[in-house]
């Protein structure tokens, strides 16, 4: 591989979604409100987290991490996409380039790993229920976030690094609105072989781990959550999108399904929490 060569390109050309004038305004006016709306609704989600102290448990503290990350996510790629069209303008200096490129892959692993992260910390709520503030401690709950965005952190580090050692054209087209890893090391003109096998590998290693252990879990979490020990059906409605998890059960479980189930709270401890207290945390947490 010959070494880069950065004085041979000042900036890359982004071609954007679509080249007609006339669909520039479309472009911009629905790509501007998709953001306000993932902005807004983000921001609103980690405020309200943080507002109510009934929310500081380890479920939201994962969804606050998860909806930052969304709104650093978005916040990548769209800007330079509205300036560009605002301004009329295609270019992207090649230092602003790796560095959205860098940033993209850190966030997008982010949500990968952090939607893997809250799967397992609903497979111990509901699987484990018992048990779980003495698993999801604190303490852990902040290991597994900061292990997160170190490894990604790296990971990203890695292919920025090496596509600094590419060289590119004069002249470099990339057909997209933003600096996609692939697109830019498919249009280097010096050899990539390397670049590749490690992009594929990579990509193979980390969304293939985080996907593998969200479907594992889920599939624990179904399982679990099809009968209780008293024959009462429930359900579980687990959804993984952009910004949050869904869980769902039918209140007649309750009722009497659980309170045979939990264990006897001493006479000092019940200056803390009462027995029905008790029964309505495990349900909450699940």
């Amino acid at each position: 591989m010959e070494p880069g060569n950065s004085t041979q390109i000042s900036e890359f050309i982004l071609l954007g979604l679509s080249e007609e004038q006339e669909l520039q305004p479309l472009i911009f006016g629905l790509f501007l409100s998709m953001y306000l709306i993932t902005v807004f609704g983000n921001l609103l989600i980690i405020l309200a987290i943080s507002s109510d102290y009934h929310l500081h448990t380890p479920m939201y503290f994962f969804l606050s991490n998860l909806s930052f990350v969304d709104l650093c996510f978005i916040s990548t790629t769209i800007p330079k996409m509205l300036w560009n069209i605002q301004n009329k303008s295609k270019g992207i200096t090649y230092e602003g380039c790796i560095t959205q490129m860098y940033f993209y892959i850190l966030f997008a692993g982010l949500d990968d790993i952090l939607l893997s992260v809250m799967a397992y910390d609903r497979y111990v709520a509901i699987c484990h229920p018992l048990h779980y503030m003495v698993i999801m401690s604190l303490r852990l709950c902040g290991l597994l976030v900061l292990i997160s965005w170190v490894q990604i952190a790296l990971y990203s580090l890695v292919h920025s690094l090496m596509v600094l050692h590419l060289s590119f054209c004069p002249v470099v087209q990339i057909p997209h609105f933003f600096c996609e890893l692939s697109q830019v090391v498919q249009l280097a003109s010096s050899d990539n072989f390397l670049n590749n096998i490690v992009m594929y590998f990579s990509a193979v290693l980390m969304g293939g781990g985080p996907f593998a252990g969200t479907k594992i879990w889920s599939a624990s979490i179904i399982q679990k959550g099809t009968w209780t020990s008293t024959g009462k059906a429930f359900s579980l409605n687990l959804q993984a999108g952009d910004s949050s998890t869904i869980h769902t059960f039918q209140e007649k479980v309750r009722e009497d399904g659980i309170q045979e189930h939990v264990p006897e709270v001493t006479e000092n401890q019940s200056s803390i929490v009462q027995r029905q207290e008790v029964t309505a945390v495990i349900f909450r947490l699940s």
